[in-house]
Parts: structure tokens; C-alpha cells; sequence
């Protein structure tokens, strides 16, 4: 860990990070910090997050009304009954000690919102010139980055899903083979893609030529995703939850994301609690959250007022970047391409999201939203507050498990007193479908009799890439997880 008075960035990358602190160091703020660094992870981080991609952006701090951007993915056009339409293709993902089923192919696209959110954020917050922004990124692109070990980790894992086009295998097995740590990743078309951000905004992506691009593309392979659909999508400003957690207030990801509301819940049950929580106590929070997944709360998130009422009835391939300046402005944003579809779309370099096959977005069944719905994300980029000042900035990337990670990072810094690097390296535990998950370190002693047990033989991506942010005695420190390569850059 390093200290720092004037600003932290914490990110899945150490060119993510960097490109970060550099716009730090220029004179920008946390907001283009964090945008410089999502367009370096575009690149640096491209199994991740893409253009292809969408997120959730929480600001906060420094007299800024508090605001989630969401530019999630969108549900496409609905599949007609009879109609000709691509079916889910799928891959098996091993964590070495857990193994996982992912839904890919063109019938796993949704519809893109990262454009759309770059620009907004940029519009509404940003103090340094989007094209400026994206120059790195772009050089990057174009001239190739070296694949590093957390990088090839992914890579290697998710051989199936990037050898399943010849689109995918010519950007990730050029010479026939998965591309290793130390190879290099190149993709010129994603350079060009990133320079018409920077020259024409969102537009081309959602009514020009990159926009028809994708969609002939998709559609002569059976997706119903539609100009219409890329069209009407818009970045949707948000009032971010909010919740009492011992004496700070905590802000994350509102409703129709789903992973705000389960944190905020599992938070709630713990504060009812003596500190610092017990392991048994917090799997039973996030046993608690988990049987809430539920049809009824899957379809109510989309109603207005629904977290309220949810917590009053109850209680009376994701990459994460947080950013804090030194005048207490912070960002927070989580972007995911899920696993990536596979699909890579010619003459654009973006290889378009999977998230209408992310099982853990659709529990009850898959192609069952409305068209233009967002999709209920896990994402919960959030931020603690503590006297009105900004204390921590974090988020997660893994899927279902981020709100177990997110939740026993705040546990760590709020209960139990831990710095940010001290909480986010911590064992972690993850509860689902009556299975706890555990790392090496963790006390089993007091678990429930009637759940199962596994336990992992070292730390794994699979609890999720916590990167955060912490302000604490006027000093800032950061930290990356070191699970999926993390590391934090601080001024």
C-alpha cells in the first residue's frame, strides 16, 4: 500500500491504474481518472469490459450531488414464437476448484451501453477533453499490449468461448493457441473504434455505421438484437440506495440493478447485529439475500420505489475502477462485458457482451425480459460516507459474487477497523445455492449443519476483484485485489 494526498485510483490493471494517476497528475478529476482508466481497460483488460460492454457509475463527494450513471445492458428486441432465431451456445469455466457454466453466442447479446456512458460522464463531470482521454487507449490498441499473468489466467480459462468464432480466435489464438503471459494482444480496429468515440461521440455506435455494422452482423446470425434497440438506448441518471451501516452512511447501485439492493439488505442485517460480525453471521446475511432472488423480486425492481419498500417489509467477467481526488470527488464504476459473447464484430474490434446468457442476471429463465428493460445487474459500485465526506470508493468485478466481496470489504474497513489493502486481501467467503464457499483462512467453526462446504486451496477470482479507494486521518490509500491482478497507483 502507498499514502497519498492527492488522489488514489485503484483498478484491475497496471495500465488501467496508471492511466488513471496520469490524468491525476495532469490536473483532472476523479471522473476523468476513472474514464481514462475504463478506455486503457478496454484494451488492457479487453475479456472484461469493451465497447461491447455496460456499467455503473457512482459519483459522490467534494459538494457533488451524489449520482449513479447507469448505462447498462438493455434486453433486444423480444424473440417472436416460430421465429428463426440463434439459440444459446455454451462453454464450462473452471476455477480450479469450482466450476461454472457460461452462455455465449450471438442469442447472448445484448444491447451495449458503454458509448453511450463514456460520453454522458464525460458531459456531465469531466474537466479534460474526451479526446485527450482516449489517445492512450487508442495508442495501446493499435501497437499491442503484453498479456500478463492474471490477463492469461482468463485467457486460459475461457479458451472455449475465445476459439469459438474465427473472429474471436483471430484476435486471441493468432498462431492457433490461446495468447500466453508475455504474448502480445493487438487490435487496430479497436484503435479506430476508440478515436470515432473520441471524434463523434456515441453517435455512430448507436444510430451511424458502427451501429449497422453490428446489427447486420447479429442479425444474419440469428440475434433479434435491433437498429431500434441501439437507437433508443439512452445513460439513465440515478439516485443512488442509501443506508445506515453503524455510523456511515452507505450509497451503491439503486434499482433495477438487483446487486445494490441484496448489499444493502445483507448490511442491514448485519447492523442489527453486535461488531464486528462473526463468519457464520455474515454467510447468514448472504444466505438471507440470496433467497430473496426470487420471480417477484426479479420483476419488481423495475417499480418505482421498490427498494424502499423491499427493505421496510424485510427490516421493520466484470472490472471495477475507483478514483478519489484530492479535493474528496470520487468515482466509481464497474463495467462488464459478462464473458464476452465470442462475437466479434468485423471492422469495429468490439467484441459484443453476453450478458442475456449471464445465468446469474437471469435466474428464472433465459430471453424472458421485456425488450429495453436493463438488465438486473449484480454491479454495485459503491461508496462509504462518514461525517458527509467520502471514506471509501469501492467495487467488484465476479458476478455473483460481488456483493459478498463488496459486503466483507466495508465489514473489514467499518468493523473491524482494517486498512484498504489489509481489508480487501482478507479470506473471503461466498454463500449460494446452499453452498459456502471458502478460502484458506476462513473459520468454518459455526456454520450452519445443513449447508455444504468448498474449500478452495489458495485465493481465486472467483470472489470477485474488489479495487478501493480509502480516505482516512487525510491521508488516501488504495488497493487492488490481488485476485485478479489489481493494483492501486497513488499521488
Amino acid at each position: 500500500m502507498s499514502e497519498a494526498s492527492k488522489g488514489v485510483v485503484a483498478a484491475g490493471h497496471p495500465l488501467t491504474a496508471e492511466a488513471g494517476a496520469e490524468v491525476l497528475r495532469s490536473g483532472g478529476n476523479a471522473v476523468d481518472a476513472a474514464l481514462a482508466a475504463m478506455l486503457t481497460s478496454f484494451v488492457a483488460e479487453s475479456l472484461l469490459t469493451g465497447l461491447g460492454a455496460g456499467g455503473h457509475m457512482l459519483v459522490a463527494g467534494a459538494g457533488v450531488e451524489p449520482t449513479v450513471l447507469d448505462f447498462f445492458v438493455e434486453a433486444p428486441a423480444a424473440r417472436e414464437a416460430g421465429g428463426e432465431h440463434a439459440e444459446l451456445e455454451s462453454v464450462d469455466v473452471s476455477f480450479g476448484d469450482a466450476v461454472q457454466t457460461f452462455y455465449m453466442g450471438p442469442a447472448s447479446c445484448g444491447v451495449y451501453g458503454v458509448p453511450a456512458g463514456v460520453c454522458e460522464a464525460a458531459a456531465r463531470w469531466g474537466t479534460v477533453p474526451l479526446a485527450d482521454l482516449v489517445a492512450p487507449a487508442a495508442k495501446l490498441a493499435a501497437e499491442g499490449v503484453q498479456i500478463n499473468s492474471g490477463q492469461a489466467y482468463v485467457a486460459k480459462i475461457l479458451t472455449g468461448l475465445l476459439t469459438s468464432t474465427p473472429e474471436c480466435a483471430a484476435l486471441w489464438a493468432p498462431q492457433g493457441r490461446i495468447l500466453q503471459e508475455g504474448d502480445t494482444l493487438q487490435n487496430p480496429e479497436l484503435a479506430d473504434a476508440l478515436l470515432r468515440l473520441a471524434l463523434d461521440g456515441a453517435q455512430p455506435f448507436y444510430t451511424g455505421d458502427i451501429a449497422a455494422a453490428v446489427c447486420e452482423w447479429l442479425q444474419a446470425r440469428g440475434s433479434t438484437l435491433s437498429a431500434e434497440n441501439l437507437a433508443d438506448y439512452r445513460a439513465v441518471e440515478r439516485e443512488p440506495a442509501r443506508m445506515s451501516y453503524r455510523d456511515r452512511e452507505i450509497l451503491t447501485n439503486p434499482p433495477p440493478a438487483a446487486g445494490g439492493t441484496l448489499l444493502a439488505y445483507a448490511l442491514a442485517l448485519l447492523d442489527r447485529e453486535p461488531a464486528p460480525p462473526t463468519t457464520a453471521g455474515i454467510v447468514q446475511a448472504m444466505r438471507a439475500a440470496q433467497s430473496e432472488r426470487t420471480a417477484e423480486f426479479m420483476d419488481g425492481l423495475d417499480r418505482e420505489g421498490f427498494l424502499d419498500g423491499f427493505l421496510a417489509a424485510r427490516l421493520g467477467s466484470t472490472t471495477h475502477i475507483s478514483a478519489i481526488d484530492a479535493d474528496g470527488l470520487a468515482c466509481s464504476v464497474t463495467c462488464t462485458n459478462g464473458e464476452g459473447s465470442g462475437v466479434v464484430v468485423p471492422g469495429t474490434g468490439i467484441h459484443l457482451n453476453n450478458v442475456m446468457g449471464e445465468q446469474d442476471l437471469n435466474p428464472h429463465g433465459f430471453h424472458l425480459h421485456p425488450v429495453g428493460r436493463r438488465m438486473p445487474s449484480m454491479m454495485s459500485p459503491s461508496v462509504a460516507m462518514r461525517g458527509g465526506e467520502v471514506e471509501l470508493v469501492l467495487g467488484s468485478a465476479g458476478s455473483n459474487r460481488i456483493r459478498s466481496a463488496l459486503l466483507q470489504t466495508i465489514v473489514g474497513v467499518v468493523d473491524r477497523g482494517m486498512g484498504v489493502v489489509e481489508a480487501v486481501d482478507a479470506p473471503r467467503v461466498h454463500f449460494e445455492d446452499g453452498v459456502v464457499f471458502i478460502e484458506p483462512g476462513i473459520d468454518a467453526d459455526g456454520l450452519s449443519p445443513d449447508v455444504g462446504i468448498v474449500r478452495f486451496a489458495a485465493r481465486n477470482l472467483f470472489f470477485g476483484g474488489v479495487q478501493a479507494a480509502l480516505s482516512r486521518h487525510g491521508r488516501l490509500s488504495g488497493a487492488g485485489d490481488p485476485r485478479r491482478g489489481g493494483v492501486a497507483v497513488s499521488l
